[in-house]
């Protein structure tokens, strides 16, 4: 089968790798790239357990092949930790108990980090607008509305 060499920045790092030209970009991060904090949940969009930032979007993983990610930036939830300290986010997931059993997590956090940049003090109404392509079996969803709400103030109060 055809490669394709692709250039991708994934969490502050270039990277360049051969791929055939049907690898899913969830894939390449997991497999190619050993960053399994990128979860396979559905294959099908549905479940946004697989979301990264893309060129600073929140984007479901397994709908972008790999060759569409070149020269693109991409930003995974191994690359929110700064100096072993965790994301405002990944924190306010920890504080207000956002998490049962974890597998969703990944992906909702980096679809909460997507929505705070576009709009850095989100309502309720709106994280949970921001949020529903992100399925969650275990917490029903308040607690992860409160991480998202808390984290938006904190990240609000360093800038």
């Amino acid at each position: 089968m055809t490669t394709h060499k692709v250039s991708l920045t994934v969490n502050a790092t270039r990277k360049e790798v051969e791929v055939e030209p049907r690898l899913l970009l969830m894939h390449l991060l997991r497999e190619n790239l050993g960053l399994t904090g990128t979860h396979v949940g559905c294959d099908t969009s549905q479940c946004g357990a697989c979301t990264v930032l893309l060129n600073g979007r929140s984007a479901k993983s397994c709908t972008v092949f790999s060759v569409q990610a070149d020269g693109a930036e991409i930003t995974t939830i191994e690359g929110l930790r700064r100096d072993g300290e965790l994301h405002p986010l990944q924190q306010g997931f920890w504080d207000e108990h956002g998490l049962q059993c974890g597998y969703c997590t990944p992906g909702m956090i980096m679809s909460a980090l997507g929505l705070i940049q576009e709009n850095p003090s989100p309502t309720e109404t709106e994280i949970r607008e921001g949020l529903r392509g992100n399925l969650c079996r275990c917490t029903g969803y308040q607690n992860i509305v409160k991480a998202v709400l808390a984290a938006a103030k904190e990240m609000g109060a360093r800038r």
